[in-house]
C-alpha cells in the first residue's frame, strides 16, 4: 500500500515515520520516498489502520494505492 503525506518530509521525519507504521504492524516493510512524499507499507493489514499512526505523529496522509 502507497500513502501520500501532504506536509514535507524531511530527512529527519524518516525514521519517526517508519517507528509510527512499525507501532502499527511491527513485521511491516516501510519505505519513506522524501522527494515524493510517499510511505510505502508492505503489511497484511488494512491501509485505514495506519491513519491512526499518522496522525499520532502530526502528518495529513491520503491512501495513493490499497
Amino acid at each position: 500500500m502507497k500513502f501520500s503525506v501532504k506536509e514535507a518530509i524531511g530527512s529527519d521525519d524518516i525514521s519517526r515515520i517508519q517507528r509510527a507504521m512499525k507501532s502499527v504492524d511491527a513485521d511491516a516493510q516501510v519505505e519513506v520516498n522524501v522527494d515524493a512524499k510517499t510511505v510505502s507499507v508492505d503489511s497484511w493489514l488494512m491501509p485505514e489502520e495506519f491513519f491512526v499512526a499518522f496522525q499520532d505523529e502530526d502528518y495529513n496522509a491520503a491512501i495513493l494505492e490499497a
